[in-house]
């Protein structure tokens, strides 16, 4: 998530001419990465703020999702990126024993149920909003999630069986 810095909206000049500048819509220096967790078996979800993406970061959010799940193994099914992976990441979940990383695919983002509550994560924090900086972003973050959590469900992987429909056979001819 990075907040947009956009100029003020072109005026008219005195002879009636619109006056044409250009169109900044540069992203700032100030960056936030969200991180996120979904405990599948009762749709809870884990967000976490960070300035960056690099194994540190990855690591805490490791820790606070080990501390949301006090008891039994934790599996964390992720994509294969370079702070999920690196060495100071492997040393670290050495000494985390509950914790164990499975790796999706590459380019099969959508065997991990966690991708559809990003979609729906974005539509409850992120949609059609325009954030000044970091702190609206992490506002904005903890408040969808905590909505998201109050009415969390199981998740299962597929659609649901459509229901039987009672009256198929019977027509009805109206005159």
């Amino acid at each position: 998530m990075i907040p947009r810095t956009f100029p003020p909206a072109p005026g008219w000049s005195p002879d009636g001419h619109r006056i044409k500048s250009e169109v900044d819509c540069s992203r700032g220096p100030e960056k936030n990465w969200v991180y996120g967790a979904l405990r599948v078996r009762d749709g809870y979800e884990v967000t976490m703020i960070a300035s960056s993406r690099n194994s540190a970061f990855y690591q805490r959010f490791l820790q606070k999702v080990e501390a949301v799940n006090p008891a039994g193994d934790i599996y964390v099914v992720t994509d294969n990126l370079s702070s999920h992976n690196s060495l100071s990441t492997r040393t670290w979940l050495e000494d985390q024993p509950r914790i164990r990383h499975v790796f999706i695919p590459v380019g099969a983002c959508w065997l991990n149920l966690q991708e559809g509550c990003w979609l729906i994560f974005r539509k409850a924090a992120l949609a059609g909003q325009s954030f000044a900086g970091p702190p609206e972003i992490e506002q904005a973050t903890h408040l969808a999630t905590s909505q998201l959590n109050t009415r969390a469900r199981p998740w299962i992987w597929g659609r649901p069986t459509p229901p039987t429909r009672l009256l198929r056979r019977r027509y009805v001819y109206t005159v």
